[in-house]
């Protein structure tokens, strides 16, 4: 028999000495251990669903456990020098960390930022109780949702800013949010990240900072030096905070702080979904896109969106049996074709070659459009 073992036995280990305690709308419920090596970063990011602090072992158990402390595994195989794993449990050696299924209930285990596990195991508890991560900005018009995917530097953040001046607009997410297969969205209000192309758009957030940052035109040379040394940096997560505060390339800002006197909305009923993209032409363009497309578009972008760490979980989940590949995707493919289906779907192009500030100035423009239509009788049936 081959052992996996912490470097604290079971039975030394010390109990937690308390829980943060997140509910994802009533679907999810995860706990995140206080001394949890990342418990500062998920109270900052998941801010928006922190319930309580719990002390002692939470009496209900939670959905998703986070701990920072290893388990005794036993009965592994070996992956050469990568993991070890069961059909139920996955050990990673670097970063070290431990992924434990007990029926519909998972166990994570590791000492570093957990961040980039937390996301991918989220996104399919959610999805095996009937909703799907997306990557997207999310707002309300007059009460009804509009999903905005798009890949990341094509405008989301700086179009919220516009948006919101609008009357009738509700904030949700400018990064990510949930879709349920009954075609209701679901906020995540985490904290937005203000970059140097903001400052027109946010002029109020730059005049109050101390922090400096770096001049626009260096802002993608040190966002890409930033995506090489994050898998290292997440191992400290007292140096990642550090940096993280003081890091040049942005500022972390909370959405009712970035956008004051802006309507916080928790849920409504999807109306329309847009998919944001820059292409090579020299004006916008608005078109339909068909249901299939739309859902294959939100689909891959979330994925792609993630960080590489975050997919080889995927990977690893899939290769060790615990969560069939092909699960993975067509159930949360099902569950967006479901949300999608009757609602009107778009495409909207803007030139790659416009700044932050007029690219978002088009998109506001011809997202009228597509306001004018969610108020149309008709366009959208919640019947399932």
């Amino acid at each position: 028999m081959t052992t996996l073992k912490s470097s604290t036995s079971p039975t030394a280990r010390p109990a937690p000495v308390g829980w943060q305690s997140f509910d994802l709308h009533g679907r999810v419920r995860m706990g995140v251990a206080l001394d949890a090596p990342t418990a500062p970063q998920t109270a900052a990011m998941f801010a928006d669903f922190l319930t309580d602090h719990e002390a002692g072992p939470p009496v209900d158990g939670f959905d998703l456990t986070v701990s920072g402390d290893l388990e005794d595994v036993r009965g592994v195989a070996y992956a050469e020098e990568d993991f070890a794993y069961r059909p139920n449990a996955i050990y990673l050696r670097n970063p070290r960390l431990q992924i434990i299924r007990d029926g519909d209930r998972i166990r994570l285990n590791g000492g570093g930022e957990l961040l980039t596990t937390i996301l991918p195991l989220v996104d399919r508890m959610m999805v095996e109780r009937g909703a799907a991560m997306i990557h997207a900005a999310t707002v309300t018009f007059e009460g009804k949702g509009i999903a905005l995917p798009a890949a990341g530097g094509v405008g989301k953040t700086s179009t919220i800013a516009k948006l919101v001046k609008r009357r009738g607009i509700g904030f949700m997410g400018d990064d990510w949010a949930f879709l349920t297969a009954s075609a209701e969205l679901l906020a995540f209000a985490k904290p937005m990240f203000i970059k140097p192309h903001h400052r027109p758009i946010y002029p109020q957030l730059f005049n109050r900072t101390h922090k400096p940052l770096v001049p626009k035109t260096l802002s993608r040379p040190v966002g890409r030096l930033t995506t090489i040394v994050h898998p290292t940096i997440i191992r400290y997560p007292k140096l990642a905070a550090f940096i993280r505060k003081w890091s040049p390339e942005h500022m972390m800002i909370a959405p009712a702080d970035a956008l004051p006197n802006v309507p916080m909305v928790r849920s409504a009923p999807l109306t329309a979904s847009v998919y944001l993209e820059r292409h090579d032409g020299s004006t916008p363009e608005l078109q339909d896109i068909a249901h299939d497309d739309m859902v294959a578009r939100m689909l891959g972008n979330f994925h792609s969106e993630m960080t590489m760490h975050s997919r080889e979980i995927v990977n690893l989940l899939g290769a060790v049996g615990m969560i069939p590949l092909q699960n993975i995707f067509a159930e949360k493919a099902a569950v967006l074709d479901q949300a999608l289906t009757g609602v009107p779907t778009f495409l909207l192009r803007v030139p790659r070659a416009w700044t932050a500030d007029r690219a978002s100035d088009a998109i506001v423009a011809e997202l009228e459009t597509v306001f004018a239509g969610s108020t149309s009788p008709g366009i959208h049936s919640c019947e399932r």
